[in-house]
């Protein structure tokens, strides 16, 4: 099998930003999508340093790619996806689970080393919601 260092780091240093943005304290996430009471507005900070570095490595993405337009394959570049009623549903899902447990699947993957019981129930119903998707989706 062959390791893939760059993988293993970007995955190592999201696991430290998760940590250290305490995006793993159920609580701490709670307490920020709690706009009417006891709002901590900490965790936009975290989001907003994610959209910095974010931006900045897109740009660099998309320097390389017109520098490099001539020697991309044809159909290479992923195209934009449609905002249609699967999108907004999902959407709509993955935030109604997020503000009802705290959690999303990255800080809940991470909350599985540190023994946290309410990971364990989040991983195991999201692997139940990819087996539902997958068989009310799949191909004929």
């Amino acid at each position: 099998m062959k390791l893939n260092i760059s993988a293993c780091a970007s995955g190592f240093i999201f696991g430290l930003g998760l940590i250290l943005g305490q995006m793993i304290n159920p609580v701490k996430v709670l307490a920020f999508l709690d706009v009417a009471g006891q709002w901590d507005p900490t965790l936009a900070l975290v989001m907003a340093g994610a959209l910095i570095t974010y931006s900045f490595l897109r740009q660099i993405i998309n320097l390389y790619r017109k520098k490099n337009a001539n020697n991309e394959p044809k159909g290479s570049i992923i195209p934009k996806a449609k905002i249609d009623a699967k999108l907004i549903i999902g959407s709509a899902l993955f935030g109604i689970g997020w503000g009802l447990s705290g959690l999303c699947p990255g800080p809940a993957l991470l909350g599985l080393t540190s023994g946290l019981l309410g990971s364990y129930v989040f991983v195991v119903t999201l692997f139940i919601g990819f087996f539902v998707f997958n068989v009310l989706h799949r191909q004929r």
